[in-house]
């Protein structure tokens, strides 16, 4: 039997608003940060985990599957259900808790969605400087109403390069890589949060983005915005990207190759 296609104009919508409402929840914790529990994840000692993580995750699970009960989701929290569904929420409440728990500006929400296995659209909420980024294939990308448009860099002498790292593997790729960086000209910056990172090359921010491994939730909002803005990106899909992560490479068409050739053969 065909499933009946789904309705994207009323899920853009409404990844759009709960972006927001849970990042106004997620300020109401940061306020209060000093009394959150906070626990680690995992052997990464950078992968932490507090209340406000699980509360915003919880609501906005409950709020989408209930204007949607028939899709799937994948989120950092509460792990993935109904992966068979024709749409698939990929869900991170908050991308740069360290940032989060030690008082960093740097954190936001972020909600993609996949359609068919392909990313369709997504939201990312950023309270701290009032910033709603939002993309939807074929329509668009913008932050706040303007359109996104990536850098017109030819050479990474031209503009900031975003890196970063954890103690996954991946990580002895890292030194290596900032040195080439450091060598042709470049230079680079690091905030904790791959989805505003991601985001920020959709915006011309930055010339690109660097990841020796990052997962699905935290960047598939930003893909959606990367590509409608005319970015290049890594196969970060490949061998089961979705679910175990990967290496990510994000950049305006100008740079790709320079930055590629940097990294060597753990970009695919």
């Amino acid at each position: 039997m065909t499933q009946p296609t789904p309705d994207l104009d009323a899920r853009y919508q409404a990844a759009r608003r709960v972006a927001q409402e849970a990042a106004q929840r997620g300020m109401a914790f940061y306020r209060e940060r000093e009394g959150l529990v906070v626990d680690h994840k995992g052997d990464d000692p950078q992968d932490v985990v507090s209340i406000a993580d699980k509360s915003l995750e919880a609501f906005i699970r409950a709020e989408l599957s209930g204007e949607f009960p028939e899709d799937g989701f994948i989120g950092e929290e509460e792990g993935s259900c109904d992966l068979d569904a024709r749409c698939i929420w990929v869900i991170d409440p908050i991308d740069g808790t360290r940032c989060f728990v030690n008082g960093l500006h740097n954190w936001c929400v972020s909600i993609g969605l996949l359609v068919d296995g392909e990313p369709a659209l997504g939201a990312i909420a950023d309270p701290n400087h009032g910033e709603l980024f939002q993309g939807r294939s074929g329509h668009g990308a913008f932050v706040n109403g303007k359109p996104l448009k990536v850098h017109t860099s030819q050479d990474v002498r031209d503009g900031v390069m975003g890196v970063g790292t954890t103690h996954r593997p991946g990580k002895e790729n890292f030194i290596p890589f900032l040195q080439k960086l450091l060598d042709a000209g470049g230079m680079f910056f690091r905030n904790g949060s791959g989805a505003l990172m991601t985001a920020y090359v959709a915006a011309g921010r930055l010339i690109g983005y660097y990841e020796t491994r990052i997962y699905s939730w935290d960047c598939l909002a930003g893909l959606v915005m990367l590509r409608e803005a005319g970015g290049v990106a890594n196969d970060f899909f490949a061998d089961n990207g979705l679910l175990d992560g990967n290496p990510l490479l994000v950049t305006c068409p100008g740079v790709y190759e320079q930055v590629a050739g940097m990294i060597g053969p753990s970009i695919k």
